[in-house]
């Protein structure tokens, strides 16, 4: 049954060389071929300020590309976030894009006695990380701790379920083959909507 996805990409430069865009183009060709409908949300083409207080989260105006990846996150059936690891976690406009498009009324909401409720149920995830060090130092050595902190909340915080996930590691250093192996992979999820 076709799927709406929403590939998020969070690298923070716009340049086309960059492999997260591979991955997400990839990603993208893999679900058209099989019928899904597929929307990005480029992180890096957006107008968004920080939010720097609690007023602001709570009050403030979304500002309209925020709105209009919020209709579209909406909209989705499965959620793709690509990002790089920086300093160990998201880069921080990727963070802010989350902060600003993840607030209550929109990802969750509270009531009066402070008891959320998880507005985004139904969507499941993928993540994928991609990063200079080994996937596996990442994943056992640092116990991918900022990856869980993303998916437990940001992402489960708001009832997005089950996540994926995805460690491309030592990119830097890749042959183009194991370069290659990746998109193939993104690819076939992409076709299966996982």
């Amino acid at each position: 049954m076709p799927r709406h996805i929403v590939i998020i990409l969070g690298h923070p430069d716009p340049s086309p060389d960059r492999y997260c865009r591979a991955l997400a183009d990839a990603y993208r060709t893999g679900a058209e071929s099989a019928g899904h409908d597929v929307a990005i949300v480029d992180v890096a083409t957006l107008e968004f300020p920080l939010l720097r207080s609690h007023a602001e989260f709570n009050d403030s105006p979304v500002p309209d590309d925020i709105r209009t990846a919020q209709d579209a996150i909406s909209g989705a059936d499965h959620l793709v976030v690509i990002y790089p690891l920086w300093l160990g976690t998201l880069p921080a406009m990727l963070k802010g894009f989350f902060e600003q498009a993840f607030r209550p009324g929109f990802a969750i909401a509270f009531d009066d006695s402070y008891r959320w409720k998880k507005l985004l149920r139904g969507r499941s995830a993928r993540v994928v990380v991609t990063m200079g060090m080994p996937a596996l130092a990442y994943r056992f050595w640092f116990g991918a701790h900022s990856l869980r902190s993303f998916e437990r909340n940001i992402l489960r915080f708001s009832g997005i379920a089950p996540i994926r996930e995805s460690l491309i590691g030592s990119v830097e250093a890749s042959k183009p083959e194991a370069r290659r192996k990746w998109l193939a992979r993104m690819s076939k999820y992409g076709a299966l909507a996982r």
